[in-house]
């Protein structure tokens, strides 16, 4: 059944154009590329501030200020990563980094999510010019390492089909 819906989304004339175009490919691997820049570098700046970097910054103002741009990677990644996966799905359901690389964004928004939800309230104590305490710094590098290794398992997928 899984097989049968694989192929059917491979056969669907957006995934044919991707996969068969000469240069739709490589323009939705850039737009994917560039997603990941302004996602990965705005999650980036984000978590090293939690980590106690720069702190002369205000979290709340570096938040907000990064957010929308964190938003706009996500959504970029996220459709062009659906249109990449789509034009080679039956070879990418059978590899393992595919198959992780969406539980680990999973992870890294319910990370981010725990953050939001248990250390807001107490933003106004750490805003600025001192350290962030231990469980927020905890969330920063956890957050790091999940994005380092959903960026490992897209740069496998690469080599994939």
């Amino acid at each position: 059944m899984l097989d049968a819906f694989l192929r059917a989304l491979e056969d669907t004339p957006v995934a044919r154009a991707v996969r068969e175009g000469p240069t739709l490919y490589p323009a939705v691997e850039l737009a994917h590329l560039a997603g990941l820049a302004v996602l990965i570098g705005s999650v980036t700046a984000f978590d090293l501030r939690l980590l106690g970097v720069s702190r002369a910054l205000s979290v709340r103002a570096l938040g907000a200020h990064l957010l929308r741009w964190t938003w706009t990677g996500f959504a970029l990644v996220a459709v062009s990563g659906l249109l990449l996966s789509a034009a080679n799905a039956t070879a990418l359901a059978a590899d393992t980094a595919p198959q992780v690389k969406p539980t680990v964004i999973a992870l890294a928004g319910c990370n981010a999510a725990v953050f939001h939800d248990a250390h807001a309230r107490t933003l106004a104590s750490w805003d600025t010019g001192t350290a962030p305490p231990p469980f927020v710094r905890l969330t920063g590098a956890v957050s790091l390492r999940l994005w380092l290794i959903a960026l490992t398992c897209g740069r496998l997928i690469a080599y994939i089909g």
